[in-house]
């Protein structure tokens, strides 16, 4: 199980990782930079580091999707 604080701080990474690393990359790179990402600002041992990466790949439709997005809005914009 993912704690309430992991789950906040992953979604606050991916609102503010470049949109080309959530679209460009596959999907065991992008579950790979999103754990090392999180262990970066919390200790993290070997079962929640298994529980964070399962609770991605569960996610990764949807953080794509945010992605796609966020770059058709800024495509819009300009």
């Amino acid at each position: 199980m993912v704690s309430v604080k992991m789950m906040h701080q992953l979604w606050a990474v991916i609102e503010s990782t470049r949109v080309s690393s959530l679209l460009q990359v596959d999907d065991a790179s992008l579950v790979q930079l999103l754990v090392e990402q999180i262990a970066d600002l919390q200790q993290v041992d070997a079962q929640a580091t298994s529980n964070l990466s399962i609770y991605i790949q569960s996610k990764l439709p949807l953080i794509r999707d945010i992605a796609a997005g966020k770059l058709a809005m800024m495509r819009n914009q300009n």
